[in-house]
């Protein structure tokens, strides 16, 4: 493994960990000019241009849906050139008082330790009966 590959998968490794902790997260290292792709047909299914497209339209949305916040459990963590795959699953209680679980993979493109491009698969069915069925806060 190369040093850029260590080194991004060593940030992406740390950001988990963050989120699992509740601390932070991978997406305090995207990139102000960052494109996000949901790959699939699920209700979330796009490209967003920009960090704050991406956490307006999604993130802060899911968030309001969630009791407390998703804990993710990383599965695998590969790097090749400058992209990093996240093989992880992800819980957490939702405001009605089910659980959401989800299998994601995310292909992150890595440029001077920030996410500039990535593009995320997960259960669609899973994620849009949640995002029906769970009224934000």
């Amino acid at each position: 493994m190369s040093d850029e590959e260590e080194n991004n998968r060593t940030l992406i490794a740390r950001s988990f960990d963050a989120w699992r902790d509740g601390t932070g997260g991978p997406y305090d290292l995207l990139a102000d000019d960052a494109v996000w792709t949901i790959t699939g047909h699920s209700v979330a299914a796009r490209t967003y241009p920009s960090r704050e497209a991406f956490m307006s339209e999604v993130i802060r949305p899911f968030n309001a849906r969630m009791r407390s916040h998703l804990v993710p459990t990383m599965r695998r963590l590969y790097a090749e050139g400058d992209t990093v795959i996240a093989f992880f699953d992800a819980s957490g209680p939702t405001r009605d008082g089910e659980t959401y679980s989800n299998t994601y993979a995310w292909f992150l493109e890595m440029k001077d330790g920030r996410i500039v491009r990535a593009h995320a698969f997960f259960d669609s069915i899973v994620f849009d009966a949640f995002w029906q069925r769970v009224i934000p806060a």
